[in-house]
């Protein structure tokens, strides 16, 4: 591999970096809505929360392994996933009469930020697979502790929120089907 292709692959790591920050911040907002504001999350809205971690998945396959085609689809075809989701909820909560869904974040309720985020995912990743000679020609993985501090703690904040994020799932909606607009966890005690 030559330098300027090592320059590269370490450009695209760490712009794949900085898109697994982005989606924390996304995911951590969202739990910070649900446990300090008390706004639950629909059905729908967790089947997002499943299309951002599938997107953040990709790019941690990025940031680990460099940038590979495969990782480019399931990075595509989980924004496909999550801005459908999104859309339809979307969709739902257009038609005159019907109440919307939580809080409004900057004009805009989270389901609609949610379509707008994975869009533009979508087309960032299209623009990064027009980008030229990204693809090794050799094995280019780099092991955690190899990697720079600063994207180590985006890592493992990427690791944290998934987990995070698949535990608030469980206690809501415990082993069942979720609740239309739930009020409680199910998996929590009523004393809670």
């Amino acid at each position: 591999m030559n330098l300027q292709t090592h320059d590269l692959s370490l450009f695209l790591r760490y712009l794949n970096a900085l898109g697994l920050l982005a989606l924390d911040a996304v995911l951590i907002y969202a739990l910070y809505d649900q446990f300090f504001k008390q706004d639950l999350p629909c059905p729908l809205c967790l089947l997002q929360r499943v299309g951002f971690v599938a997107c953040m998945v990709a790019l941690l396959l990025n940031i680990t392994y460099g940038s590979r085609p495969w990782h480019y689809g399931l990075l595509l075809l989980s924004a496909v996933f999550g801005a459908t989701v999104a859309l339809r909820q979307v969709s739902l909560h257009v038609i005159p009469g019907t109440l919307s869904y939580g809080e409004d974040f900057f004009g805009m309720h989270f389901y609609t930020w949610a379509f707008v985020s994975f869009v533009s995912i979508i087309l960032l990743t299209s623009l990064l697979l027009l980008v030229p000679n990204q693809y090794p020609e050799h094995e280019s993985f780099i092991a955690f502790i190899r990697q720079p501090l600063w994207v180590r703690l985006i890592v493992a904040a990427g690791l944290l929120v998934i987990m995070v994020n698949m535990g608030a799932a469980l206690i809501e909606c415990g082993f069942w089907v979720c609740d239309d607009n739930p009020e409680s966890y199910k998996l929590l005690l009523p004393a809670w």
